[in-house]
């Protein structure tokens, strides 16, 4: 078996199971790759139960992550986040309504929410990426400006503003 030299490990409080099986749900070419159980050794230091769901392995899109049920002990922020990539106004629609399901997509900006377990995803469509990487600091600067103002990203939006419109 390899292993993957970088794999993103995401905390919960127990509902590391639930949380994969929404994300794998949601992006195609994902799967469960594994579970791993809490042993009864070590219990003094884990205080879970024997044959409870330790770690869910799954991949989104080939990238690989771990959910952990470590406990109440630590809470996402916004500090970290997932970027998911988009290639046209319909994938960001798709992301957005999806992923905060249930979530807060309320009081964010700039095409980030944060799913119903926390966790922050920026929803960003590729033209934006292009707008941002433009030599043309005048349009590039409108771009960025009109997204500040959006919560979820508006591709149209961005490119009348890109353009000057």
């Amino acid at each position: 078996m390899s292993v993957s030299k970088l794999t993103t490990c995401l905390w919960f409080d127990g509902q590391a199971e639930e949380a994969a099986s929404f994300y794998t749900s949601i992006f195609k070419n994902s799967k469960i790759t594994g579970r791993h159980y809490f042993p009864e050794v070590g219990k003094e230091l884990h205080g879970r139960k024997a044959g409870s769901l330790m770690t869910i392995e799954f991949e989104l899109n080939d990238q690989k992550f771990i959910g952990l049920n470590g406990g109440p002990y630590f809470k996402f922020t916004g500090a970290i986040s997932i970027m998911v990539n988009c290639k046209d106004q319909a994938e960001v629609d798709y992301y957005w309504d999806k992923l905060g399901e249930g979530g807060d997509k309320s009081k964010r900006q700039c095409g980030w929410l944060a799913d119903r377990f926390g966790l922050s995803w920026q929803i960003v469509p590729d033209e934006f990426h292009k707008m941002l990487n433009s030599p043309e600091i005048e349009k590039r600067d409108r771009a960025y400006l009109a997204m500040m103002h959006m919560e979820k990203l508006d591709v149209d939006g961005l490119l009348k503003a890109f353009e000057g419109e």
